[in-house]
Parts: C-alpha cells; sequence; structure tokens
C-alpha cells in the first residue's frame, strides 16, 4: 500500500476500441496458460454488471486484514522496497546504516533476512474472530512482486526464499479453524513501474554513479545466496524507464498506467493472470482485493476482466450461487455494479446505493516501529468512529493490523484489538446486519466532513466526532441511534426524530447494555434520559423502537 500521492489516470470507462488503439492490440489478443473457469460470468463490462454482493457481506460489516510481507522486516515503514532506492529518503538513510549500501544489499537480500519465526496464525486470528472481525484477509504479494504462498509461476516465493513457509496457506488454515470467510490482497500488478527506482544509481558521495541491484541478471548470481534465481523474476526491469521516472513523485502519475508510464509487455501481464489465477483456485478465498484503480493492469490489459469472471464462476459452482466478494478502487457508475467499490484511507460522504468497503489501518501498512515507540497507533475509540460512519453509510470496514516481521503483533496493537472487541460484544447489534437508514446520521462533523480524493485518503480531516454526532442503522423495525460521545448533562438529543417528521411515535428506547430509558418525543426532536454514568466508552447506541 501506499506513500502516495495518487491520481485517477486514465479515465475508467474507456473503450476496447479505444484502448486498442492507444496500446496496440495487447488487451483484445492477451492470452496464457491459465484456465477461466466457465460459468455465467464472461470477461467484460455488461456480463460482469449481474454481479450482486452477497449478504454475508452485507451483514459483515467488519473485517481484519494482514498486511504482512518482507516489507515488514526492516520495520520502517509503507513501501520500503521502493524508498530504499531513492537517495536522500529516511528509508535510503536507514537502510545504508542497517543493511548496507542498495548496490550491494538490494531488497532481494531483505527477503532474505525475513523469517517470520514467531507467526502464529491460528492465535491471530482467533484474536481478531474474539475482536468481532467476521471475515479475514491476508497479504497475498504486494508491489514487491513476492508471492506470499506455493507459487509455480513466480520463484520467487515465500516456500522457497525467506520464511519458507506458505504463508497464505497458514492463513486459509487458521481462517477455516475459526470459522471466518478468508480472503487474499492482490498488489502484485504494478512492479514494472513501482520498482523503477532500482534502476538508479546515487548521484552523489561515495557510490555515485554505481547502480543498485535492479538491473541485475540470473547470471550475476553465480556463488552468492541467490545463485540460480533470477532477480529480474523479481524486479521487473528489463525495459525502459516511464517518463519523469527519475521524479521521485512520479508514482502517482504513473499509477493508472497513464501519463508516460511505461506499458507492461505481453508476457508480465500473462504471468500476473497465472499467478492469479493459481492462487485463487489453489487457495479458495471468498474475498479478492486489488489496490488498482478499477482492476489490475486496466486499461492497458483485460487480465482483471479475466480474473473477476472466474472468481465469479468459481464462486458459483463452489456454493450454488454467487458468495464471492472482489474489490476495486476509483470505480464510475458502471463498474460499482461489476465490483464493490473499495475506498482507501477514507469513506464516503453518503448512503451509496451499492455496499462498499473501507480498507484502513492503525498504523502504517507496513510495520514501522517508530509508531509503537511513540505511540502513534490510532485508538480503539477512532477504530470505532470509523466503523460506526461507515456502516450507517451501508459500507464495510476491513482494518489492517501491522504485523512485525517476526509474525507478531506489538503490544500496543493489542490493546487496540482488545478495546475495539469490547465495544462490539456490547453493542455489535447496531451494526452486524443492519442496513442504513433513510440517512445516515447528523451532527456538526457531517458540515466539515472531507471529500474523497482518488482512492479516498479523506480519513482524518474533518472535524472530529463529539456527543452531538449520530449515526444511524436499522435492522427490521428497529433503529440504532449511535452517539459518538456521552452527551454533557447526561441527557441525548436526537433531532432526526422529531414528531411530523415522516416517522412513527416511538415507543420504547433503551441503551444496549443498559436498561430502558426514559424519553419525551417533541417537535423539534427525541429527548433521552441517560443514565448518571456512561455505561462503556467511546460510543452509545440507543435502540429505538415504533420510529420506523
Amino acid at each position: 500500500m501506499k506513500r502516495r500521492t495518487l491520481i485517477k489516470g486514465l479515465a475508467t470507462g474507456l473503450s476496447s476500441l479505444y484502448l486498442s488503439k492507444l496500446y496496440g492490440n495487447s488487451l483484445l489478443t492477451l492470452d496464457s496458460n491459465a484456465d477461466i473457469a466457465s460459468g455465467p460470468f464472461r470477461p467484460t463490462w455488461d456480463s460482469l454488471s449481474q454481479y450482486q454482493v452477497p449478504d454475508w457481506f452485507r451483514d459483515a460489516k467488519f473485517g481484519m486484514w494482514a498486511h504482512w510481507g518482507p516489507q515488514c522486516q526492516p520495520e520502517r515503514g509503507d513501501w520500503y522496497a521502493r524508498g530504499m532506492y531513492q537517495e536522500g529518503s529516511d528509508q535510503y538513510k536507514y537502510h545504508i546504516q542497517k543493511y548496507g549500501h542498495p548496490s550491494k544489499f538490494g531488497f532481494k537480500d531483505v527477503i532474505n533476512e525475513w523469517k517470520a519465526e514467531n507467526w502464529n496464525p491460528e492465535e491471530l486470528v482467533g484474536l481478531y474472530k474474539k475482536a468481532g472481525a467476521k471475515y479475514f484477509m491476508a497479504l497475498a504479494n504486494h508491489h514487491d512482486n513476492f508471492d506470499l504462498y506455493d507459487s509455480k509461476y513466480q520463484s520467487w516465493n515465500s516456500t522457497k526464499l525467506g520464511p519458507k513457509k506458505d504463508l497464505v496457506g497458514g492463513w486459509a488454515k487458521a481462517a477455516k479453524q475459526h470459522g471466518l470467510p478468508f480472503g487474499v490482497t492482490v498488489h502484485a500488478s504494478h512492479p514494472w513501474t513501482w520498482y523503477e527506482v532500482a534502476q538508479r544509481a546515487d548521484k552523489t558521495g561515495p557510490y555515485a554513479g554505481i547502480p543498485y541491484d535492479g538491473k541485475l541478471t540470473k547470471a550475476d548470481g553465480a556463488g552468492k545466496w541467490w545463485n540460480g534465481y533470477d532477480p529480474q523474476e523479481l524486479y521487473a526491469q528489463n525495459h525502459a524507464l516511464s517518463q519523469d521516472s527519475l521524479n521521485d513523485d512520479s508514482m502517482g502519475s504513473h499509477w493508472a498506467w497513464g501519463n508516460g508510464a511505461s506499458v507492461p509487455n505481453k508476457a508480465y501481464c500473462d504471468k500476473f493472470l497465472n499467478r492469479t489465477i493459481e492462487l485463487i483456485d489453489k487457495y479458495g478465498p471468498e474475498l479478492i482485493y486489488f489496490d488498482d484503480n478499477v482492476l489490475p493492469l486496466w486499461p492497458v490489459s483485460d487480465v482483471g476482466l479475466k480474473i473477476a469472471a472466474h472468481m465469479y464462476n468459481t464462486s458459483v459452482k463452489k456454493h450454488g450461487k454467487l458468495q464471492a466478494a472482489l474489490f476495486g478502487k476509483v470505480l464510475d457508475e458502471q463498474q460499482r455494479k461489476c465490483m464493490i467499490w473499495d475506498i482507501e484511507r477514507g469513506q464516503s460522504n453518503q448512503i451509496e446505493p451499492f455496499p462498499w468497503q473501507t480498507d484502513t489501518c492503525i498504523g502504517s501498512w507496513h510495520y514501522d516501529r517508530r509508531i509503537f515507540d511513540n505511540k502513534g497507533y490510532k485508538s480503539a475509540k477512532t477504530v470505532v468512529h470509523t466503523l460506526v460512519d461507515i456502516v450507517s453509510k451501508n459500507g464495510n470496514l476491513l482494518l489492517n493490523i501491522p504485523v512485525r516481521g517476526d509474525g507478531t503483533i506489538d503490544s500496543e496493537e493489542r490493546t487496540v484489538v482488545e478495546g475495539v472487541g469490547a465495544w462490539l460484544q456490547v453493542n455489535g447489534e447496531a451494526i452486524y446486519g443492519t442496513r442504513p437508514w433513510k440517512i445516515f446520521g447528523e451532527g456538526p462533523a457531517i458540515e466539515s466532513a472531507a471529500p474523497i480524493s482518488a482512492q479516498g485518503f479523506n480519513e482524518g480531516k474533518g472535524k472530529p466526532f463529539g456527543s452531538e454526532d449520530i449515526r444511524f442503522t436499522t435492522k427490521g423495525k428497529t433503529l440504532y441511534a449511535t452517539i459518538l460521545g456521552w452527551p454533557a448533562g447526561n441527557e441525548a438529543f436526537v433531532r432526526k426524530l422529531a414528531k411530523g417528521n415522516a416517522i412513527g411515535n416511538v415507543s420504547s428506547v433503551s441503551l444496549l447494555g443498559n436498561d430502558k430509558l426514559s424519553f419525551e418525543q417533541g417537535e423539534t426532536g427525541l429527548k433521552v434520559k441517560l443514565p448518571e454514568q456512561a455505561p462503556g466508552k467511546d460510543a452509545f447506541v440507543l435502540k429505538i423502537e415504533g420510529a420506523i
């Protein structure tokens, strides 16, 4: 994921005819050894628009994620395998101090340091289930191009190098053991441009002009620990640089394959397709998330359409009906009918007509020790407020807890997880299995909400939630009003439940985790007398009957 300022890139609705003119015939002629499952879905936008979000996902609301791979080993934060090649950056300086110069010790060598020696997937997934997660997702690969599963198409994988363990297999087994739907996240469409920094050399200093290791070949491995492995299979840098590649901010403009990005060749696209189809077939995920605008390699290739059709048809064959959830970003109106819209580190500001998901993290996507040392994680309160806000707008929350290189989470993270779980244990009734009301909420935070920027990135930019901010959900004829703070004077006031406001007469109000409460429904709102002492913390749920 993503230390970046990203742009939307090319318009996502471009036609195949236009794309074939723009990029040649590769979009229309691409093939591979992958066996695309037959079934009702074909790899076209019209066919994929049959998609219906499964009810189990709509009911689940909250999932947890292990965004964990070799870039967590240095414990220096997001996009380490790119930042270490950017001369003068924090990660470059850290890398030289810890490992040596990137011409001698590249990211391939960081992989060799990574052992995941204390990884216990059963314990972690069990912790997440206890905290209220209803599905679990694990990283299958990142932009570093290292597969975390037993891949016959990518030699650089975790069963052969680094931990020498099938990490996706271990996570999948743990999820099954704990009865949670299992998903994978796929980020490996981007190495072609993302790793271009590894082609560089220092501009100054004692190593000026000495290339980093991004152009090494298999022959260069003679006598080295990686003898027999081809670094180009990892780095994918046997190509000309993108336009403006020497600009450290260029990845934002190249993310969606526009603005002079070097376009991947057919072999690269075929390999990505084969790796991903194998991942689906071997591990049977119910969910698959793509860290891409729309779909992987779109619009320069149709592999994403093929993968989506395969995922959906495989699900229909397995379950007798479609149970799969597939996520993409920056979707137009048509594409939102074909998959689930994912918003990164942000959320919608309205009730969305189709279910959607926020993916976010309590710290850096890749583990950063400094956040632990500085006590910089999001609090359980922030996570709860985010969850409540998202669910009121027809969304789900996927929350990453950064995992250390050794496979553990730290004590501060565990405290956050347990705090979220404690809240959901009392108040989950207002979250799980609910649907939005006719309005999502009320309160001052609505007026200051920041708009979505590209993939999302609007979290934390508005006014913090407080006791006047209320979010609504429904279940049958019950309305839940979650108050995002304990009101002064121990009295709640819900303006949207005023008499004559196109709602019914309230017949009862209770506080989850407490008894029924006295109330008065007037012309300006519903006034509720609360207990003298708050029965919990972070957010408080009124269960209201008669209003709908």
